[in-house]
């Protein structure tokens, strides 16, 4: 009975909510939302295939259409880049949750508001919740970028509201030489990759 008391009492009530929701059936499907609505629009395709066709020429269409999507370059790049999204924020979303730092001492986390592909990587629009700010994601970038399995993460600041944080996840260097240009003079040998890639980013700038 006191228990309940003091609870309703508490000037957190909504913080609790949103907690106690994070391990709830609501709580999962959100974060799991893409695969499931990914799911659930490969089986409404199925189906509808169904009512036209046999059920195991329906499957090898869809599966045809799969490795088109993969076969393609373009489409492949579109997909692969989107596959990568989700994975960061699924590994944000962990790190926010293991680490102290990046979640109040209730135990509410960052909320990742979008992620989408860049050149690079990956660009996430994080919303801090009160008791998180940019600074605490600036002392965890090398863990950021150990979590999404990338080269590095650059953090950024909103310059107007400080409570929203721009998250780069870095994956590839754009500036890096593709290949290697042989010397045309007999007994030297060419630029090293390393060396090419220093030049090229010395010229840009």
């Amino acid at each position: 009975m006191s228990s309940s008391r003091s609870r309703s009492r508490s000037p957190y009530i909504i913080d609790e909510l949103v907690v106690s929701a994070h391990q709830t059936a609501a709580g999962i499907i959100w974060r799991w939302r893409t695969e499931i609505a990914a799911l659930l629009t490969l089986t409404a395709a199925l189906a509808a295939l169904s009512r036209a066709i046999p059920l195991p020429w329906s499957a090898a269409c869809l599966g045809g259409l799969v490795v088109v999507v993969l076969a393609v370059p373009h489409s492949r790049r579109f997909a692969w880049r989107r596959v990568l999204c989700v994975l960061a924020r699924h590994r944000l979303h962990r790190l926010f949750y293991n680490e102290p730092r990046l979640h109040t001492r209730s135990g509410r986390l960052p909320l990742v508001l979008w992620i989408r592909p860049i050149k690079v990587g990956e660009r996430a629009r994080i919303l801090c919740r009160a008791g998180i700010c940019g600074e605490d994601f600036d002392d965890n970038a090398a863990e950021i970028a150990a979590a999404c399995y990338a080269r590095d993460a650059r953090i950024t600041r909103n310059p107007r509201w400080s409570h929203l944080v721009t998250v780069d996840i870095i994956r590839r260097d754009t500036l890096a030489a593709q290949a290697s240009v042989p010397s045309l003079l007999p007994g030297l040998p060419g630029p090293s990759p390393a060396a090419s890639g220093r030049d090229l980013a010395d010229t840009r700038q």
